[in-house]
């Protein structure tokens, strides 16, 4: 499976962004994650849709703000980030995982293909 990230870019604080994730098959059956790296940090856990359920979970510092979805017609999946901030700033990575269960959504670790990331760059 290929997954290709894009849609990141330079934005302003407040501004939104969406990102999208072009699969090279159908995940309907997959867990879909996004994850991002900032400068100097670990990668970190931003939001994910859970393959058994559907249900969408979010990290605390992303809430409210982020948006995870999918259009499975298209094999993509997207990030809407509203309400951007400087701290947002990082390289976005989206990420698949066939068999992922529910206690290990949020480990990096448990998924199975990666994108090549797409910087997001917030100004203050």
């Amino acid at each position: 499976v290929q997954l290709q990230a894009f849609g990141g870019g330079l934005v302003q604080a407040g501004d939104s962004l969406r990102l999208s994730c072009a699969a090279s098959r159908t995940f309907r059956s997959s867990t879909m994650g996004w994850f991002r790296q900032a400068p100097g940090k670990e990668r970190e856990f931003v939001a994910v849709s859970w393959r058994s359920t559907g249900n969408s979970y979010y990290a605390d510092s992303v809430k409210g703000r982020f948006t995870i979805s999918r259009d499975n017609g298209k094999n993509t999946m997207y990030l809407q980030m509203n309400s951007l901030k400087p701290e947002d700033t990082a390289v976005y990575y989206c990420a698949v995982g066939d068999r992922i269960i529910y206690s290990e959504i949020y480990n990096s670790r448990s998924y199975d293909y990666w994108g090549q990331g797409t910087l997001v760059t917030v100004s203050s």
